[in-house]
């Protein structure tokens, strides 16, 4: 008993780190790319960049957007709160639920709350104000983390890189729509990273007594995979957007192809990885949340 006890006391540490790190990393998004000028000039040259090659994009853009509508997201929500019902999971329904909730209105808050100062860098949508975090966004990335939490353990894998690769595919969708830059995008991920971890902390509080977390259900190789290859992109989107930043001062609208590319482009990398590191974390983590049962004996 002490040492499962410990053992829940150290995922409980790493969760509240982990709240704590995406938050943090949250703040610093929002005060780069939102309230400094080379983050705001980053932002409108991805966001200009969207056109190139967009004739072809569309029609599988538009499904993408189309299908994220209320009545999706409460499908959605429901089937998963179905799926941890049928397991028996009445805590886990709940929470899944809540995780979505949260992170789909707290983006919506997030986003008239947070500040953005006009610094003439993009005149065209200055009256629009503050776009960050991209409440499109957090709905499928939040949904795609729920699904994580209530799948089991044999098609768990299968699910987190189905729904990292949909929500991935939706930030980047907004981008290219148009709708957000990929900042909104990226913060989005990180609303949605800080809702998991809390809700991680309330399985692990309303854990039964006859949980048994077992090293077999961990998903080591599927996580390393999601993780590595998030960090790869955003490594890879740090580099297309410092080449950008060493590049003379000019206005976006006379910049060339190639630099609105690469900003395109190199910003659409930090989105994927973004999403998959947070998938990746929460995919390490679910089987110390999420745990097998030892079944009753009966006298």
């Amino acid at each position: 008993m002490r040492v499962r006890e410990t053992a829940r006391g150290g995922t409980a540490v790493w969760l509240v780190v982990l709240a704590l790190a995406q938050a943090a990393a949250l703040f610093l998004v929002w005060r780069f790319a939102v309230h400094t000028e080379v983050g705001q000039w980053l932002d409108t040259v991805a966001l200009t960049g969207n056109r190139i090659g967009q004739e072809r994009i569309d029609g599988p853009v538009d499904r993408i957007l189309n299908a994220m509508s209320v009545v999706s997201l409460l499908v959605a929500t429901g089937m998963i709160g179905f799926i941890a019902l049928i397991r028996g999971r009445i805590a886990l329904a709940v929470t899944a639920t809540l995780l979505i909730v949260g992170a789909s209105v707290s983006a919506q808050l997030l986003k008239y709350v947070l500040t953005r100062p006009d610094f003439g860098v993009d005149p065209e949508r200055a009256a629009a104000g503050n776009s960050l975090p991209s409440g499109h966004t957090a709905v499928a990335a939040s949904v795609a983390v729920a699904l994580i939490l209530v799948l089991p353990r044999t098609v768990r894998a299968l699910g987190a890189f189905l729904g990292a690769g949909y929500a991935a595919a939706a930030g980047v969708a907004t981008l290219s729509a148009g709708w957000h830059r990929p900042s909104d995008a990226v913060a989005a991920f990180l609303v949605v990273g800080v809702w998991a971890a809390l809700a991680g902390l309330l399985l692990l509080v309303t854990q039964r007594e006859r949980a048994e977390v077992s090293s077999a259900d961990a998903h080591r190789l599927a996580a390393a995979v999601l993780g590595l290859g998030g960090a790869l992109a955003i490594i890879a989107s740090g580099l297309a957007l410092s080449w950008l930043v060493d590049l003379p001062e000019v206005p976006v609208d006379e910049l060339a192809r190639r630099p609105l590319f690469i900003g395109y482009a190199g910003s659409a990398a930090g989105i994927v990885g973004t999403m998959a590191l947070v998938a990746a974390l929460v995919l390490a983590t679910v089987h110390r949340l999420v745990p097998r049962y030892k079944r009753q004996v009966r006298k």
